[in-house]
């Protein structure tokens, strides 16, 4: 009797940890969760969502590993991030915290908000007004902020929202010039997004490059633990849905 439960406590054992290294290596390598706790990039994303990245899009760093261990030099297998991808780095200042934002400025291109208005290698960049994005407040009030669909030099559209207008801090910038092997990213709410406009973020190494958002899997308005509210408060209209 004593042997069979040995036996299966090592059977148990075992399951434990082939389960564990199934995880590891399909958060290494394929996809991880994430979730989005600021409102820089909306309306493309909500606080709330949560998402999956895919970790094979640009190859892998020493931050496709957990706790980003140095045990890959550089980036293998690199597929460089076109215009418009929606992507998690870690912030170059201090390689550990995770930032999502939209790519916008690849190596070479110069980059300038004029006006509002985003430039890119001296072009502007083609946006259209569209229905204003409605923002609603725990006074139980409602904002209106002025929205737009941006279209990138490829082609791309997403849309972004500028709360404070033409007239927010990021709307008038100098010229930026991307160095080789860095990215410029951008939030998609122009107006409330640390990005590489500042030098708190600037430019994104390709090193640090985790991934791009793929689609979301859960949303939710409010705290995900108060399982309670889920019936009203699961945004049921964005779950498994693509991010452009």
């Amino acid at each position: 009797m004593s042997r069979n439960k040995t036996q299966g406590w090592k059977e148990t054992v075992k399951t434990v940890f082939y389960a564990v290294l199934i995880a590891i290596f399909i958060r290494t390598f394929a996809y991880e969760p994430f979730s989005i706790p600021s409102g820089s990039m909306i309306p493309t994303l909500l606080v709330g969502d949560y998402l999956f990245v895919s970790k094979f899009s640009y190859g892998y760093s020493r931050h496709s590993l957990p706790f980003s261990l140095p045990l890959i030099p550089g980036r293998i297998l690199y597929t460089q991030p076109e215009r418009g991808d929606v992507v998690v780095f870690k912030l170059p200042a201090d390689n550990r915290t995770d930032y999502i934002k939209r790519i916008i400025g690849l190596p070479g291109d110069r980059i300038q908000v004029k006006d509002g208005v985003l430039h890119i290698n001296e072009q502007p960049v083609k946006r259209e007004r569209v229905a204003d994005h409605m923002r609603y407040l725990t006074s139980g009030n409602v904002m209106r902020d002025p929205r737009y669909i941006e279209t990138l030099p490829n082609g791309k559209q997403h849309p972004i929202i500028e709360a404070q207008g033409d007239f927010g801090q990021g709307d008038d910038t100098r010229v930026y010039t991307v160095p080789e092997g860095h990215f410029f990213a951008m939030g998609d709410n122009r107006d409330s997004s640390l990005d590489s406009r500042f030098p708190d973020v600037g430019f994104v190494p390709k090193e640090n490059l985790v991934g791009r958002a793929e689609f979301l899997f859960f949303s939710i308005e409010g705290s995900v633990w108060k399982i309670w509210t889920w019936p009203t408060a699961i945004r049921f209209d964005r779950l498994f849905s693509g991010i452009d």
